[in-house]
């Protein structure tokens, strides 16, 4: 079976916060380890228990520093920031990121949270604002106890214990849905990868049946309702074009991440709106139209029968149709409009695509391939391509 600490892991991994919680307060009764009390503090920060997030933290610096492990330091140092951003102590939560960056400064997510603290300090009023105070210490006092009513002890004065590592009490944990971020307190990032595009929308409680996510080749729109009025975001257009049907999001109780799938995969993005308007390549039903009328015209030119050397004054005749008289022939379905009739959306819009982008000397049914590429025209030897103006 496995230990508590590693079903707090598993827990934490699947956002469930509150039975991480239950887990590390199982597991640090055994062991005061510092990774546990980061995890628990993660769990409560996710919850928006910032207060008991920055106990964790706090005890998580002790414990690192008595076993001298310099990356669970800087770590514990980072938590500690995390945890006074989220309590509006934006001039001890810069302090204790420069404390991160000197023990650990690669500790993953710093630079982001370096430019979150840094605009919640120039909001706040800068070095002038009380809130922006520097009040924290590098060794933080201990934490003995955490009350379930929320009130603690000190160092100074530790509960009685045994020789055993002191135990925190948790206060319970509500699992009731957050309370709706405010429209002007909600903030986007974003980030990439070779293939996809993945912007994060920091609101809690947002209404998954009633929120709005479209995503177009070369746009993007939420809608998100927040009582009486409406926190809209529109990227349009898209610095490239994007595959609508590879990408998703999905809604979570702190946040909507949308993930985007390049159609060009290996492009970086500079930016998240481009400058030139991305034009869908699916085609209007006029220009489906024109592709399956060229389709089978093709048809019709390829099943002419040979024509034989004749004296007649009438020309050349179909043989084949001497003895059936002038009727057309029955099953006139070729392989091209069988094709075409009997295939999915994605056939369709390969053959509409590779024909038009072609001006009609190309015609490729496979759409992961023309989705990706643009198809010159290729005339006949001896012949040149022009474009018609309309």
């Amino acid at each position: 079976m496995a230990s508590h600490a590693a079903r707090g892991q598993t827990a934490l991994e699947k956002s469930d916060y509150p039975a991480a919680i239950t887990h590390f307060t199982t597991a640090l009764k055994e062991s005061q380890s510092p990774l546990w009390l980061i995890q628990r503090s993660i769990a409560y920060q996710r919850i928006s228990n910032h207060e008991l997030a920055l106990i964790d933290a706090d005890n998580a610096v002790l414990k690192a520093q008595a076993r001298n492990r310099r990356e669970l330091i800087g770590t514990a140092h980072f938590r500690r920031a995390v945890a006074l951003n989220g309590l509006g102590r934006f001039g001890d939560a810069r302090m204790c990121l420069n404390w991160c960056s000197k023990f650990n400064d690669k500790e993953k997510g710093l630079t982001m949270w370096v430019g979150i603290v840094k605009k919640g300090y120039e909001d706040a009023g800068g070095e002038d604002a009380e809130c922006n105070k520097v009040t924290v210490k590098e060794t933080p006092e201990k934490v003995e106890e955490v009350q379930a009513g929320g009130s603690k002890e000190k160092s100074g004065t530790p509960a009685k214990s045994k020789g055993k590592e002191p135990i925190v009490t948790v206060a319970p944990v509500a699992t009731s849905p957050p309370t709706q971020t405010p429209k002007e307190k909600i903030r986007e990032e974003w980030y990439q990868s070779n293939n996809t595009v993945t912007i994060e929308v920091f609101a809690k409680g947002v209404p998954k049946d009633t929120t709005q996510v479209e995503i177009q080749e070369g746009e993007l729109s939420v809608r998100i309702p927040i009582g009486t009025s409406t926190y809209d975001y529109t990227l349009s257009p898209l610095f490239k074009r994007v595959d609508p049907s590879k990408s998703s999001f999905r809604i979570t109780p702190h946040k909507i991440e949308i993930t985007l799938h390049k159609s060009v995969p290996g492009i970086k993005w500079s930016s998240l709106e481009g400058t030139e308007e991305i034009a869908s390549s699916a085609p209007s039903a006029a220009d489906e139209e024109v592709v399956k009328s060229a389709v089978l015209k093709a048809q019709a030119e390829n099943e002419k029968p040979p024509a034989y050397p004749t004296s007649s004054k009438t020309g050349p005749k179909n043989w084949d149709k001497i003895d059936d008289g002038d009727e057309p022939e029955e099953g006139v379905d070729d392989f091209f409009k069988k094709l075409y009739a009997g295939s999915d959306e994605n056939t369709r819009r390969a053959m509409m695509k590779s024909y038009q982008e072609s001006g009609g000397t190309s015609l490729s049914t496979n759409w992961d391939e023309v989705g990706s590429k643009t198809f010159e025209p290729q005339p006949p030897e001896g012949m040149e391509a022009k474009k018609w103006e309309s």
